[in-house]
């Protein structure tokens, strides 16, 4: 999976969970919705982990220093600079 792709799905698991947590605030005994919700936290979870290991670390705060000799937080993208982004032409809502 590409770096654009590993974000793309990731953004879509974290919206997933934040509307799940949403609908979870107002229907909290919906038992389909808790598993849902904590199959795609587990899958956002790895997947995080994933790119992590592969690209650097995402957020300062919960994220793992894999490179213990060294902090990297500097050395990627920082979030407003156009490379940390995907293009999501193409992909806007109708």
């Amino acid at each position: 999976m590409t770096r654009d792709a590993m974000m793309t799905k990731l953004m879509e698991l974290d919206f997933i969970s934040l509307d799940l947590g949403l609908f979870l605030n107002t229907h909290p005994d919906n038992i389909e919705a808790i598993d849902v919700y904590n199959q795609v936290i587990t899958a956002a979870d790895s997947l995080r982990m994933k790119y992590e290991q592969n690209y650097g670390p995402l957020c300062s705060f919960r994220s793992y220093a894999t490179d213990t000799s060294q902090w990297q937080w500097d050395n990627n993208p920082w979030p407003w600079q156009r490379s940390a982004n995907v293009s999501l032409a193409g992909k806007e809502c109708m």
